[in-house]
């Protein structure tokens, strides 16, 4: 479906009203990255001890940042936070079990595979929610590879948050926008291949993580630096939009899904129309 939709979407030539729907629909995404990241954060609010709350706020404040500026070099942030929790608690002795490894996130290989590793990157690399490839897939798919631009982008998220399936699935539009349909099938293999292969052949032990003090310490700096990792995402959505009147559109749609709550589907679904709506009326793209 979401494959459908790009060819639709990123076509050569689309209808004015289609343009006008995935304008107005991407105006939207990022007060849809706040709602996701207020969502995950909450919950790690609430269940930190008041004592605590202050290195909840460094993690999430320093991933919130590195989602906005580093783009790729994320990943590393997020890692960096664990092993600072890891340390403060005195777990790291006798070395961190990091590697140089991650720094390969921001590599940039050449060939035919670097649509592949794109994917890669967001499906193995996007700890703690959809919105935390973001930074990942856009930086490569905008700056580094040129696939896309900003406005097709933020067309992209929209896609992936409204078909069944995480947002994580924007990357099968990158992949059609980078090599048409095998792109497209492609990156949503590659991209999706780690997740299920953890459910399949790693499940049953997850639970034996659960008690393992290295590993909750881990996630006690990780977590945040997600969350706010998932609510700096939004700048750069935000910093995307191109036309006045789709910050017109950012404000109502921060208010219906930050402020009052309400479903972001549907958000997405009125802000898409009202953007066709508003393109046949003469608004500029």
């Amino acid at each position: 479906m979401i494959i459908a939709l790009a060819v639709v979407f990123l076509a050569g030539s689309p209808p004015v009203w289609i343009r006008g729907a995935g304008i107005g629909a991407g105006a939207a995404v990022a007060a849809v990255a706040v709602r996701a990241g207020v969502n995950v954060a909450g919950p790690i609010w609430n269940g930190t001890a008041a004592r605590r709350r202050s290195g909840v706020l460094f993690y999430a404040l320093a991933g919130g940042i590195a989602a906005a500026t580093a783009g790729p070099w994320l990943v590393l942030v997020l890692l960096g936070a664990g092993a600072i929790e890891l340390t403060w608690r005195g777990l790291a002795r006798g070395g961190l079990a990091l590697h140089l490894w991650p720094l390969a996130a921001a590599v940039a290989p050449a060939g035919t595979g670097a649509l592949a590793w794109t994917a890669l990157k967001v499906g193995a690399l996007a700890f703690g929610g959809g919105f935390v490839s973001v930074p990942l897939t856009q930086s490569d798919a905008v700056s580094t590879y040129h696939w896309m631009t900003h406005a097709q982008f933020l067309k992209a998220v929209p896609l992936g948050q409204v078909t069944p399936g995480p947002v994580v699935g924007t990357v099968a539009v990158v992949g059609y926008a980078a090599a048409g349909f095998p792109g497209a099938a492609l990156a949503a293999f590659v991209a999706f291949a780690p997740s299920f292969s953890f459910i399949l052949f790693g499940a049953a032990h997850f639970e034996r993580l659960l008690p393992i003090e290295h590993v909750t310490a881990f996630l006690a700096g990780a977590a945040p630096a997600a969350a706010g990792a998932i609510i700096g995402s939004a700048a750069t959505l935000a910093t995307a939009l191109s036309q006045t009147w789709q910050y017109g559109f950012l404000a109502v749609s921060a208010v219906v899904v930050v402020a009052l709550r309400r479903s972001v589907v549907l958000m997405l679904i009125a802000a898409g129309v009202a953007g066709a709506a508003a393109r046949l009326l003469g608004a500029p793209v």
